[in-house]
């Protein structure tokens, strides 16, 4: 008897991370001059404070904290096993650079797997401490913990993926 295909929802993307701002102004100047992001029109029908950031092929929406309570207690804690939000990011020294320029704290992590890929991270907050990472992530191999799911992986044919490998037989391992 044949098994019967799962239904894959029809996701094509990320298409925006949602930050709760102490002040809207502060977090647009972070996003824009840190990360590159650019102010874009935002529906005249929301009737609170915010704004809506894009680039890279994924949007920031800021609102405006109406509770202090649903913003990080502490902004200067950095901990990469905390909730976060990263970016790939294709030049990882110059990254490194405008953090120490426009002096934002951060931490610098480098993880080398056994093929010998290796990832460089480096963590950050914004003004309201919500972590953001940028790293050179896609250099490393996905591989699906069943072979089942492999036909089930979606990835964008518009831009740079990372390799999709197959554990359960001998795929090549992309080194860096």
């Amino acid at each position: 008897m044949a098994e019967a295909q799962e239904e894959v929802p029809p996701l094509k993307a990320l298409n925006h991370v949602s930050r709760v701002c102490r002040d809207v102004k502060e977090s647009i100047e972070f996003y824009t001059k840190v990360l590159g992001f650019v102010v874009i029109e935002r529906p005249q029908v929301l009737d609170f404070e915010g704004a809506w950031l894009f680039n890279y092929g994924v949007g920031i929406h800021l609102v405006q904290s109406q509770d202090d309570e649903k913003l990080p207690p502490d902004t200067q804690h950095l901990d990469p096993q905390d909730n976060h939000v990263s970016f790939q990011c294709e030049d990882m020294e110059g990254m490194e650079e405008r953090l120490k320029k426009m002096n934002v704290k951060y931490m610098k992590r480098m993880m080398e797997g056994e093929d010998g890929t290796v990832m460089d991270q480096l963590f950050f907050n914004d003004p309201d401490g919500f972590m953001v990472e940028v790293c050179n992530c896609e250099d490393l191999e996905l591989v699906p913990s069943s072979p089942s799911s492999l036909p089930k992986l979606k990835l964008p044919s518009d831009r740079h993926t990372p390799p999709v490998g197959n554990n359960h037989a001998a795929a090549p391992r992309h080194a860096k």
